[in-house]
């Protein structure tokens, strides 16, 4: 399968190669925003590492590429192993290798510092991101801030909804546990999530934020936007407008220069 770069009139999206920890290679884009940068300062342009759902590959992502981009930042999209072109089996454990791999690809190939690079995930890439944001908080090296779009608790949660006659929390190997990390993640926190999700209901939604900090380190409270005319699978278009927005004012507000003083806690550069 050949997945050709996304054309975007608002982004220069380029091809790239990125071999995880355990050497599978993963394909994906790399979208430079052509828009006039948040604050000004070319040098501050966030970048937004997406971590986009289970179906489909890249190529069905264009106007999420298009959304940021608008706004004013660059945007990392790369697919998991087992997706588009890449080989490999996906499992919970092998895709939270391949985003440590695209996170540091970000740091050492893109040369974008951690302080301009925002974690974003939507549905299973919600598990995908909260994992990741986790982790590297605990290791105190945060991440600018975390969105999640569209996001459970758990998968078992996710299954429970949906299949509520199977006995799911036992069948499921794959669990993406995000209600027992979001509590660990000292970064900033936007979550959408669509009145109408029929898919990953909004009660989950509720759920993981309220189990989240009140606020990162840095003294930027979480907020939580309902998206009232969203189900899960329309929920860029449909929310469109509301997430350009939400999403302008939350990178525009963990720009470095932007964020309130350091607290203590908080590992420096």
């Amino acid at each position: 399968m050949v997945i050709d770069a996304a054309s975007v009139p608002s982004a220069d999206v380029h091809e790239v190669r990125i071999r995880a920890e355990d050497g599978v290679w993963l394909h994906g884009w790399h979208a430079a925003s052509k828009a006039a940068p948040l604050g000004g300062d070319p040098a501050q342009r966030p970048l937004v590492i997406f971590f986009p759902g289970n179906s489909g590959h890249r190529g069905y992502r264009r106007r999420d590429v298009e959304l940021f981009t608008q706004i004013g930042a660059d945007l990392l999209l790369v697919d998991y192993r087992g997706y588009g072109e890449n080989s490999g089996r996906p499992s919970e454990a092998a895709i939270a290798v391949d985003a440590r791999s695209i996170w540091q690809h970000a740091l050492s190939e893109l040369n974008v510092p951690r302080e301009r690079i925002v974690v974003l995930g939507g549905s299973l890439g919600g598990g995908v991101a909260t994992r990741l944001a986790h982790d590297l908080c605990e290791q105190g090296t945060a991440p600018a801030g975390l969105i999640l779009r569209a996001t459970f608790t758990s998968m078992a949660d996710a299954g429970k909804f949906r299949y509520p006659w199977l006995p799911v929390r036992r069948l499921l190997v794959e669990r993406f546990p995000s209600i027992d990390r979001i509590g660990g993640i000292t970064c900033p926190l936007l979550v959408v999530h669509g009145a109408r999700d029929r898919v990953v209901p909004i009660a989950l939604g509720r759920r993981l934020y309220e189990a989240a900090r009140p606020a990162s380190l840095c003294g930027i409270a979480k907020r939580f936007v309902e998206l009232p005319d969203s189900d899960h699978n329309d929920i860029i278009h449909t929310g469109w407008d509301v997430m350009h927005t939400e999403f302008s004012l939350f990178l525009e507000q963990v720009r470095p220069g932007n964020r309130p003083s350091q607290l203590q806690g908080e590992a420096p550069s």
